[in-house]
């Protein structure tokens, strides 16, 4: 019987099948006389590596042969030379080819894909890719199979951990984060059956959905590339079966972060009949491999894919239609954005105040592939200190997060401390919000980061993400720091010559945050226009500034559900900021009383109200309205202020009323308690002007809100001003009749893991029905 894989007919006896290792095969002394016998090549090599490719297989003079970026482009080479020297003493090229891994990029190249200059090059950058991937681990598991192994990971709730290579119907590779891998060893150890769980000494989880955005990388430097037609059938380890002819990049690309199918692909050709396989380059790890499976696993039965084969090796290649990948929650987003923070997800929790968004929270999403500010707002600057240092203790292994810095022109000096702080922990990625404008204390903080690549162009590494709601606001900080504050900051000998002026050509802001309607502080925007006007603008700022960097715009407010979140990245955002629902969780240090009534809430129950802080100016705050009085009585009190001059002027049952049923005490007490925590000229100001003096007392009421709200005072529930937005009506909705409708089910880990793997869900759901319409 004769089958015919992509026009290509092949016997069903001693078919000769090369395989070509990947990394783990490296040896020092490799190569041998390959170098000399290929001059022109390895001459070649030495100019695209820009080292000698000879001395570092031979000598290893560095102990550098180990490291990815090194071992990637010496196992090419000597795989390609004896590649060539086989077919040189033979003149037989092989019936079939394959590669583990990198070895791929070998039968790839032997089956005249791309020539050795290409190959070469693509393997390097492969390799430098993969050598910058941190924070993942692999273990290869010996004794139980593929299936036994997702078992005990599901029963385990290992659920981050991937299956990264099959080598063997009994070897298996896994990769994850490292502190998965770890958590995974003593389990396994314990399982029926497992002889060894063997750690394995790389940096990165290869073959994993870790390796996302170092696929998406590499895909468009392939893209680049032209790839010629297959003169040999090449076995892809992404699906186990021959290469598709107008599918070379993509595949290619996809075998980076999805898992080496090597036992299905022996058993692919050993269905196709009787092999003779030779192992091509260095070592014979994989000769011993296909031994183990010839003798442990059944040839593949390949009936059902001849027909298809035969009508694809018939037929012409045409240009393919355009289709649709399928889209997961680690694609969404944009790459860069989550490669420079080191990212797993584009999914951020903003910084709510008074230590809402706790250091228990941003630990949690930390440790999930995402990032958390701490909300510092509210928090004395000791308390501060000790949760800035206990995250950083739980997330040392190069984990996202970052410290909220909420702006209050009445008290700079603090701005002022928090920078300070924040530059003498290291604080790496900051979230400004609330900023009017720009501050000389962000301005410190950011050019104290500022340093110059050896491009000679300037970067941060004190990154600040501004929240805004303002394109005026979004472009102060799209445009670099203003002259007089840099002047100003270097008379203070607070910035140095240098870092000044570095500042002058770069934007204050890393990336943008456009807030539309949220919970707290807002301006009520729509997230439709905003984001739109927020993107337009910041590509005229870079066209002005002539910037080298890109700053990325995300989205905030209003997103609760998967629908949400998928309407933000169509829109284009680089990344989402929640908020609102993460307040509901275990680990929001909102009180338990407070999480109850917000449990209940639908998007109808929050209201606008005048914010404290800025109570004069009529700025405005989103807040519960369900079970509570306060945004009726928050509304009232400035509207007597804005219609009367003094406390004396209001009508004496009113003052009663707001006495009795709002304060709990009188206005005396109140202004007794301000005095007490007030400088001395802000209280002279108020004795002098009886209009500023009612302000101030009404804005007790304010933070005397927020403290019952925060104590859980059962007796005074009407009071309570909690900052809420509408998104979590929306999110109560959405998993109403599920375990997590109720809050002491919601972890705050879990819940943006599932925004983003529904979103993912449900934009391929469409992105699938509008294909499906096209075709009709």
């Amino acid at each position: 019987m004769i089958t015919q894989i992509y026009g290509y007919k092949v016997g069903m006896k001693n078919m000769a099948t090369f395989i070509f290792p990947g990394q783990g095969s490296q040896v020092k002394g490799m190569g041998g006389n390959l170098f000399n016998e290929f001059r022109e090549l390895t001459a070649q090599a030495d100019d695209i590596l820009g080292y000698s490719i000879k001395e570092l297989c031979m000598e290893d003079p560095n102990s550098t042969l180990g490291q990815t970026q090194y071992t990637q482009p010496a196992l090419f080479v000597v795989s390609a030379l004896s590649y060539l020297k086989r077919i040189k003493e033979t003149g037989c090229k092989p019936d079939f080819v394959a590669g583990h891994s990198l070895g791929e990029y070998n039968a790839l190249f032997a089956a005249g894909a791309f020539d050795f200059e290409t190959g070469l090059k693509l393997v390097k950058k492969r390799g430098e890719l993969m050598s910058l991937a941190t924070g993942g681990s692999m273990a290869v598991v010996l004794g139980i199979t593929e299936e036994n192994i997702v078992e005990v990971l599901e029963q385990n709730g290992l659920y981050s951990i991937d299956i990264a290579n099959v080598n063997s119907p009994y070897q298996v590779a896994i990769s994850g984060l490292k502190e998965d891998i770890d958590k995974a060893r003593p389990i396994f150890e314990a399982t029926p059956n497992v002889q060894l769980f063997i750690p394995l000494n790389v940096s990165g989880a290869f073959h994993s959905r870790y390796m996302t955005d170092a696929r998406l990388e590499f895909e468009n430097i392939l893209n680049k590339y032209t790839f010629y037609p297959l003169s040999i059938p090449v076995i892809s380890n992404v699906y186990a079966r021959p290469y598709k002819r107008e599918l070379l990049q993509s595949t290619l690309a996809e075998q980076i972060n999805s898992p080496v199918k090597w036992t299905e692909s022996i058993r692919y050709l050993m269905g196709i009949g009787e092999s003779v396989f030779e192992e091509i380059g260095s070592g014979r790890m994989l000769t011993k491999l296909v031994e183990r499976i010839q003798k442990e696993a059944q040839p593949l039965t390949i009936d059902t894919y001849e027909e298809a084969e035969e009508k694809s090796a018939s037929e012409p290649l045409k240009h393919s239609q355009p289709s649709h990948s399928e889209i997961t929650a680690s694609l969404l987003g944009n790459p860069e954005f989550k490669n420079e923070y080191n990212l797993k997800y584009a999914y951020l929790t903003g910084g709510m105040h008074y230590g809402i968004a706790s250091e228990d929270m941003v630990i949690k999403i930390g440790k999930s592939g995402m990032m958390g500010f701490l909300g510092t707002h509210g928090m004395e600057l000791p308390q501060i200190d000790e949760a800035i240092r206990q995250i950083q203790k739980n997330l040392n292994e190069g984990q996202a997060y970052g410290v909220n810095l909420f702006h209050n022109p009445a008290d700079p000096e603090r701005e002022e401390k928090l920078v300070d702080l924040y530059l003498a922990l290291r604080v790496k990625v900051i979230e400004a919000s609330a900023f009017l404008t720009v501050t000389p204390a962000l301005i410190k903080y950011h050019a104290k980061g500022l340093k110059r690549d050896s491009n000679g162009r300037v970067v941060s590494s004190n990154r600040i993400i501004a929240k805004v709601s303002r394109p005026e606001v979004a472009e102060a900080f799209l445009s670099p720091a203003p002259r007089h504050i840099l002047d100003k900051l270097l008379q203070e000998n607070k910035i140095t010559q240098e870092e000044a002026d570095m500042s002058e050509n770069i934007p204050i802001a890393d990336d943008i945050c456009a807030e539309s309607d949220s919970g707290g502080y807002t301006d009520g925007a729509s997230a439709y226009t905003l984001i739109p006007a927020m993107m337009s603008l910041r590509d005229e700022m870079k066209e002005k500034y002539h910037y080298h960097n890109n700053v990325r715009v995300g989205a905030a407010g209003g997103i609760g559900t998967p629908q949400a979140a998928a309407a933000a990245f169509i829109l284009g955002a680089a990344f989402i900021l929640t908020g609102s629902i993460n307040q509901c969780t275990v680990e929001a240090r909102t009180n338990d009383v407070v999480k109850e009534l917000l449990q209940q809430i639908n998007v109808q129950d929050t209201d606008y109200v005048p914010y404290g802080n800025m109570f004069e100016t009529g700025v405005k705050v989103q807040v519960l309205k369900k079970g509570v009085f306060f945004p009726a009585r928050a509304k009232k009190l400035y509207d007597l202020y804005c219609q009367h001059h003094s406390l004396d002027e209001i009508d004496e049952k009113t003052r009663n009323q707001i006495q009795d049923k709002y304060f709990k005490r009188s206005f005396n007490e109140a202004y007794e308690e301000i005095k007490a925590h007030s400088p001395e000229h802000k209280i002279n100001k108020a004795d002098q002007n009886p209009k500023q003096k009612m302000a101030l007392i009404f804005r007790w009421y304010f933070e005397y809100s927020n403290r019952l709200a925060l104590s859980g005072s059962k007796e005074n529930i009407v009071d309570y001003q909690v900052y809420c937005g509408s998104a979590l009506g929306a999110f109560n909705q959405w998993v109403k009749g599920t375990d997590i409708s109720v809050w002491k089910n919601r972890h705050v880990d879990e819940i943006g893991e599932k925004i983003m793997n529904e979103t993912a869900k449900m934009l391929n759901q469409k992105f699938n029905s509008f294909f499906s319409i096209k075709e009709l």
